[in-house]
């Protein structure tokens, strides 16, 4: 039984590495976290959203 350390290699795969270390070869531009980040103004909270009204219930439950 032969053992071969090294791989074959033919002129297609050489073709193939080559294009492929071309495409794949270098990292993409790094991204700096303040650019990841979004922010958008706060929004005034509506004060008739959140007011109680004693009557509440009246309207939902016997109306």
């Amino acid at each position: 039984m032969t053992h071969r350390t090294e791989p074959r290699t033919t002129a297609q795969d050489t073709a193939e590495a080559a294009q492929r270390r071309e495409r794949f070869g270098t990292l993409p531009e790094r991204i700096r976290p303040e650019d990841m980040v979004e922010t958008s103004p706060a929004t005034l909270p509506d004060p008739a959203r959140d007011r109680y009204h004693a009557d509440e219930w009246l309207v939902r439950y016997c109306g």
